[in-house]
């Protein structure tokens, strides 16, 4: 049924439009989106009203979601995708937006058959086939990266993707003629370093979060490829090329160095 998708999509388009206005608005306070070309921005404009049309964003607990914020969530969560397609982000619908960290109770059952429960603090979590949640407050450090801030937007979405091929491990459906066994290799190689780092409590310009698991330091490698690639690309250089790869972009080459 692409034909009534794509009918659909041309509906929207025909229909609704960004004011140009709240589009510089909201794009000047994101300075990773440099350097995209005209076509390019065009694209993520498109990209980001079908985003809007398509997903739900459910503020909770008293968060007020204005247009400039919706717009801000959408075009973030839609840079990841924007050489993929919005297909990449099927079979869900809801995004949930706490005004702060949220609590979430945990339980796993080890190996001896002993179930253990706990709760985690969160600024953003994503559930397989489910809502992505995020904190506003997390959302609003969008374009900080680089000064070891988060991107917490594009970190859910990455598991997202991640996710696609079945539970998050930080190994994406990958396209065709990419190599599984170089992206493998490349992201256990920079994780195993990074991790060590963090055993040996260096100080880390990733987050310490990212050694938490192979699929956490994924999203937070996809956080540094869009906001600092050039420090990405300069520290892991073959996980950097796995990632242009996939994501088919090469944001190094649009945004100017620190």
């Amino acid at each position: 049924m692409g034909w009534l998708r794509d009918w659909k999509r041309k509906r929207v388009l025909a229909r609704h439009a960004i004011d140009d206005a709240l589009w510089h608005v909201v794009t000047a306070s994101l300075p990773f989106l440099r350097g995209l070309g005209v076509e390019e921005e065009e694209k993520l404009k498109d990209m980001a009203v079908l985003f809007l049309a398509e997903k739900q964003l459910t503020p909770l607990r008293g968060v007020v979601l204005g247009d400039p914020d919706r717009l801000s969530i959408a075009i973030q969560a839609c840079l990841p995708v924007l050489n993929l397609g919005l297909d990449w982000y099927d079979g869900w619908v809801g995004i949930l937006v706490y005004p702060g960290d949220f609590r979430v109770k945990h339980e796993e059952v080890d190996e001896d058959g002993v179930l253990h429960e706990w709760e985690d603090e969160l600024a953003g979590e994503s559930w397989e086939g489910g809502p992505v949640v995020l904190s506003w407050d997390a959302v609003s450090e969008s374009g900080r990266v680089a000064e070891g801030g988060a991107n917490v937007v594009i970190h859910e979405f990455a598991h997202k993707l991640d996710m696609r091929n079945g539970d998050a491990d930080g190994i994406p459906p990958l396209h065709a003629g990419m190599d599984a066994a170089l992206w493998q290799a490349a992201l256990e190689e920079a994780y195993t370093g990074f991790c060590d780092a963090v055993d040996r409590e260096k100080e880390t310009w990733l987050d310490p979060y990212a050694a938490e698991s192979l699929a956490e330091f994924f999203a937070v490698a996809s956080e540094a490829f869009f906001e600092a690639p050039w420090e990405l690309k300069r520290r892991y250089a073959d996980l950097y090329d796995q990632f242009t790869r996939f994501y088919r972009q090469d944001p190094a080459a649009r945004l100017p160095g620190p």
